[in-house]
């Protein structure tokens, strides 16, 4: 992947200014000054903030000092143009993959959309993308969305229980939603939003404790998963009946190109 322009330009200023700072430092060594005045001479200088002295400065002194203070100020004016084109580049380059982001959820018909990608969101859009169905992602914590691009996720980030967010994932063309939050009480906040939303929506919740299950229910949603039941229930199945699990599997996974569809 290419870096962005103003990398290397940054680093080859930065580069120039070192190369500035020890030309001054070995030029006032050899006008006779001290390292440490020699050190002030060039930060006063270069940064422009001038020093004061009891007698005239030699014409040599000067003349250096001049040219140092012009090669500064030069410097400093690039690294700051640069620094201003990073921050413009940076906040185009997020509009503009937002805007992409946009574009491509308003294309989604008849998906799924993924609340929350934590270990059970990515499980759950690992799963869609093997099955090729189509879906969006929301979750509100900034610090995943570097995850998401990288799993090239189609995603928006905010509150899943809001309405303006849903409506922007195309709750109204969605085939199903999926509750995927660690919080028991926003799964049922979620689905109540999105019932209200969607009223044939088909809503599958996660619920972390058993007696949030009733409430995701008489919130709306139309299936309701506790990891830890299911976990529970799929360990003793394999305890008890292993090579009718692993067939399941198998099948569900389509290895042998042998897939369970649903009945309508």
């Amino acid at each position: 992947m290419q870096s962005a322009p103003w990398l290397g330009r940054g680093s080859l200023l930065t580069g120039g200014l070192l190369v500035v700072v020890v030309t001054g430092v070995v030029g006032y060594l050899l006008f006779g000054y001290d390292a440490a005045a020699a050190v002030a001479m060039t930060l006063l200088t270069l940064t422009t903030v001038g020093f004061a002295t009891n007698h005239d400065l030699p014409s040599g002194v000067e003349l250096f000092t001049a040219i140092l203070a012009v090669l500064g100020v030069g410097l400093f004016a690039a690294i700051l143009g640069v620094a201003g084109t990073a921050i413009v580049e940076g906040r185009v380059g997020a509009l503009s993959r937002s805007r992409r982001m946009h574009r491509r959820i308003d294309q989604l018909h008849d998906h799924f959309i993924v609340c929350a990608y934590g270990r059970v969101g990515r499980s759950i859009a690992r799963e869609l993308e093997t099955a090729a169905m189509p879906f969006v992602v929301i979750d509100s914590k900034v610090e995943l969305e570097q995850d998401m691009q990288r799993d090239g996720v189609p995603y928006l980030l905010g509150t899943a229980s809001s309405e303006q967010i849903l409506r922007e994932a195309g709750i109204d063309r969605a085939r199903g939603l999926i509750c995927a939050v660690d919080s028991d009480a926003e799964n049922v906040y979620i689905t109540v939003v999105a019932r209200s939303l969607s009223p044939h929506l088909r809503i599958v919740a996660r619920a972390a404790q058993e007696q949030s299950a009733d409430r995701l229910v008489r919130a709306g949603a139309t299936h309701v998963v506790s990891p830890y039941v299911t976990s529970g229930r799929r360990m003793a199945a394999l305890a008890l009946h292993p090579h009718i699990v692993e067939f399941f599997d198998i099948a569900r996974a389509g290895q042998p190109a042998l897939r369970l569809e649903e009945l309508a």
